[in-house]
C-alpha cells in the first residue's frame, strides 16, 4: 500500500490512499531504472515509497486501487488522472473516473491494467528496426474540489516480462537476472504446446471433446462410418456411443437408442411406451388367417404385417427433426426383413 502524503490545506479532512501491487525488487534487474524516486511534484520529499512498480504479464491483469474518504460535512467532487508513455488502451476504470463523494462517505475506484496476451508475437514485437519497450513510467493525479492542482500524486513504473514457469527450476541466484526469464521463456513457448497436448491427450481421446479433424481416427477406431450429411453434434455422440450401438443392434432398445443419440430426443425410460417420445410399438396381429379362424371373436381382415413395427416421434417442432435422416437411421439400425412405418407427431 502507497500512501503519500499530500499538501492541500483544503483536504485535511480528506484522507487519500492509493494501493499499487509492490514488484519494487525489478528495480535491481532492470539496469536503466537508476533511482526510483526520480520522478517527483515540487514539494514532494523523496521517500523510499514515492514511487512504486507494477509487473504486468501478458493476459493477466493487475489492479491500482485509490480510495478517497470525504471526512467533511458537504459532498466532494473527485477526478482521477493517468499520465505515462504507455498505450492508454492498457488500462480502464471500473466507473467514471471524475464522480462525486457524499459528506462523511468514502469511494473506490478500482484501475484495471492489461497488455495484449500476444504482447510479445504481435508485429510491433517482430519488429526488427527497433527494440521492443518493455519498461514504462506513469503518474497518477487526484484532484478534489475542481482544483488545477493535484492533492495526491503518485509515480509508479510498469514492467512487462513473460511469465516462465522454468524459472522456478532453476538455482535461486538466477531468479535476481531478467535476462534469463525472457531466455527460458524462448525455450518454454517451443517446448509447451507438445507439453500439454501429453497433459491432455485424454481430450483428444474422448469424441466430445477431441479437434474436429481428430474424429475420423476416433472413428476408425471403433470401425464407424461417418455420413456426411450428419453435424459435428451427432458424428461425436454416436461415435462415443458406437460399441453401445453395436452391442443392441436390430433391438428395440438400439434402435430407440441411435435415435435418441441422432436426434436429442429423451429416452422416457420411465413412461409407458406410447408416451414417450421415441415410441416404437411392435405389432404382432396376425390378420386374415384361414383354417383355425373363429370368426364369431374378433373379426379381422387384414391390417397385420409380419415383422412390422411403428415410429412415432414425439416433438415440440417438427422442423427440429429431419423425416429423410431419420428414416436413415432406422433403415441402417433395423434387421434387414422388418418393415416398419415413421411419424412425427408435434405435441
Amino acid at each position: 500500500m502507497t500512501q503519500t502524503p499530500h499538501r492541500s490545506i483544503a483536504a485535511k479532512r480528506t484522507q487519500i490512499s492509493i494501493q499499487i501491487p509492490d514488484h519494487r525488487e525489478w528495480y535491481s534487474k532492470t539496469p536503466e531504472i537508476t533511482h526510483q524516486n526520480k520522478r517527483l511534484l515540487p514539494g514532494y520529499q523523496n521517500t523510499e515509497e514515492s514511487s512504486q512498480a507494477l509487473l504486468l504479464t501478458p493476459g493477466e491483469m493487475r489492479e491500482i486501487w485509490v480510495q478517497v474518504e470525504n471526512g467533511s460535512e458537504e459532498a466532494l467532487e473527485s477526478s482521477v488522472v493517468i499520465r505515462g508513455d504507455f498505450p492508454k488502451e492498457w488500462y480502464t476504470y471500473n466507473s467514471e473516473n471524475s464522480y462525486i463523494i457524499p459528506a462523511n462517505e468514502k469511494s473506490r475506484l478500482s484501475l484495471t491494467f492489461q497488455v495484449a496476451k500476444d504482447f510479445f508475437e504481435n508485429e510491433n514485437a517482430l519488429d526488427t528496426q527497433q527494440s521492443l519497450k518493455l519498461n514504462y513510467e506513469g503518474e497518477i493525479y487526484i484532484y478534489l474540489g475542481g482544483r488545477t492542482e493535484p492533492v495526491r500524486y503518485q509515480h509508479f513504473y510498469i514492467f512487462v516480462r513473460p511469465k516462465s514457469s522454468y524459472l522456478s527450476l532453476l538455482p535461486e541466484i538466477y531468479h535476481r537476472s531478467d535476462f534469463i526469464n525472457r531466455l527460458l521463456m524462448i525455450f518454454e513457448q517451443g517446448f509447451d504446446p507438445s507439453r500439454q497436448n501429453l497433459d491432455h491427450l485424454w481430450a483428444y481421446l474422448n469424441p466430445l471433446t477431441a479437434p474436429k479433424a481428430f474424429l475420423p481416427f476416433l472413428a476408425k477406431w471403433v470401425a464407424w462410418e461417418m455420413n456426411p450429411r450428419w453435424d459435428d453434434k451427432q458424428q461425436r455422440r454416436l461415435i462415443k456411443n458406437a460399441v453401445e450401438l453395436y452391442r443392441w443392434r436390430g433391438s428395440k432398445r438400439g434402435l430407440r437408442l441411435y435415435i435418441h443419440l441422432f436426434t436429442g430426443l429423451p429416452l422416457d425410460e420411465d413412461l409407458p411406451e406410447v408416451e414417450k417420445s421415441i415410441c416404437i410399438e411392435e405389432c404382432f396381429d396376425t390378420g386374415f388367417v384361414l383354417g383355425k379362424a373363429n370368426f364369431n371373436s374378433h373379426p379381422r381382415l387384414g391390417g397385420g404385417k409380419p415383422f412390422y413395427f411403428r415410429v412415432t416421434l414425439h416433438v415440440e417442432d417438427g422442423s427440429q427433426v429431419d423425416e429423410n435422416l431419420v428414416r436413415e437411421v432406422i433403415e441402417e439400425a433395423k434387421p434387414a426383413f422388418c418393415s416398419y412405418d415413421l411419424y412425427i407427431v408435434n405435441c
